[in-house]
């Protein structure tokens, strides 16, 4: 398995232009699959979440290409409605193509799909709107089959305002009989790009961004190009990481409010934010102070895919922080790999309790899932001494060969590939 090498204690700087949304490239190549046609998506990043999709995609009869930052996806060929469930355990966000094979087939056959160890993350709100859809949904052991001769607009209140839920909701509805309308929604800004590039296909969907998101049936979409956004969550995690390593970096092509909680955090931990047009320039040359409390929530509240990276900061500012995990009860694995590298935590339940310490020291520690490998990433970059990051394949999963994007910022970091007759080689 690959390892990133870093020789910590340099401050990033520089400029960087931000990947495109994994989160929201990856429903949008689901929902490609409601049209018949050839369908170009640019600003999709090369990650193995992507990878993952496109293969289920392939397998489901399409022809797909992904060349430089544009997939070019040909769904005319499109037949199978079985998902194989090899694929599927790859990747929890497989769990997107329900909506749409449904709405266009009538039928869709899944299996439980799988993803990062960060917690119980149940698929029943998006069975309990498939089925309020008129979908017929059987489940016997792991697999679940949906079948549905029409599916006809409804009333749907979700219970949580689940992302996943969300998108597979809006999908499902758009070649709906009738009006389908969506109350206590998700409002993260991938839902809205979604949105945007249904309405490009043809579909008729007001309010994403909003609790209330409804949706007037099409009988039929149209193929289109469109891009995806900037992804927040990529952009969050250099922001953290230039104020851990006390540097000054330039984001540019980004979305300022879609970074708005963050924001907030790093300014209320001294760090320097300043914001013009779609431009951020962080500067935390000064040790950061202690955060209070910050609790995690959904969207526009401060996320739970940033709790882990920016603990790391916390670790390495002055005073006591806490921070509350509300989304996902298995996120503070991180925890332990931090306190390897001289980090002072304490996890009582769901909630986080960081001394900040003067310096980190470097370390061998394991990504546990694909946030917590960022935040591992800012640890030995902000560290003394040497940091082996191990499982980078969850890293992989959302960030597009982040040694080579820290690398432009300054970082001193090497991805390594163990082969078995002479050690460690470069990649």
């Amino acid at each position: 398995m690959d390892k990133l090498v870093i020789e910590g204690g340099q401050p990033l700087s520089g400029t960087i232009v931000i990947q495109g949304a994994k989160n929201a490239a990856l429903p949008i190549l689901a929902a490609s699959m409601l049209v018949s046609g050839t369908v170009t998506i640019g600003h999709v990043p090369k990650l193995l979440d992507i990878d993952v999709m496109l293969d289920i995609l392939r397998e489901l009869g399409c022809r797909a290409e992904h060349n430089g930052q544009t997939v070019v996806l040909n769904t005319v060929s499109a037949f199978h409605t079985h998902i194989p469930e090899a694929l599927m355990k790859q990747m929890r966000s497989s769990i997107f193509l329900m909506g749409p094979l449904l709405g266009r087939f009538g039928e869709v056959h899944i299996y439980q799909p799988g993803g990062c160890a960060i917690g119980e993350r149940k698929i029943d709100l998006h069975l309990e709107g498939l089925r309020a859809l008129g979908a017929h949904i059987e489940e016997q052991g792991n697999r679940i089959s949906c079948r549905a001769e029409k599916l006809r607009g409804a009333d749907i209140h979700l219970s949580f305002p689940s992302v996943g839920a969300t998108e597979n909701i809006m999908m499902a509805a758009v070649l709906a009989e009738g009006r389908t309308m969506i109350s206590n929604a998700a409002r993260e800004p991938e839902i809205q790009d979604l949105q945007r590039f249904l309405n490009a296909m043809g579909a008729r969907i007001i309010g994403a961004g909003t609790d209330t998101i409804t949706v007037e049936g099409v009988e039929s979409l149209k193929p289109c190009h469109y891009d995806v956004i900037p992804d927040r969550i990529v952009a969050g995690t250099v922001m953290v990481a230039a104020a851990a390593t006390r540097g000054k970096v330039n984001l540019e092509q980004v979305n300022p409010a879609h970074l708005t909680s963050l924001i907030h955090v790093l300014r209320r931990s001294g760090v320097q934010i300043s914001v013009d047009g779609d431009i951020i320039k962080v500067d935390g040359a000064a040790r950061p102070k202690a955060v209070e409390r910050i609790v995690t929530s959904p969207y526009p509240a401060f996320p739970t895919d940033l709790q882990s990276q920016v603990m790391v900061l916390l670790a390495l500012s002055d005073g006591v922080s806490i921070m509350k995990e509300t989304i996902f009860e298995g996120r503070f694995k991180h925890v332990d790999e931090l306190s390897r590298m001289g980090a002072d935590i304490r996890v009582d339940y769901n909630a986080a309790f960081i001394r900040g310490v003067p310096r980190l020291y470097g370390a061998t520690v394991e990504a546990t899932d694909l946030r917590a490998g960022a935040a591992l990433v800012i640890a030995g970059l902000a560290a003394q001494g040497r940091t082996i990051v191990e499982q980078v394949h969850h890293i992989d999963r959302g960030y597009d060969r982040i040694e080579d994007m820290l690398s432009r910022l300054g970082a001193r970091i090497i991805r390594y590939t163990p082969v078995p007759d002479n050690g460690v080689v470069p990649n």
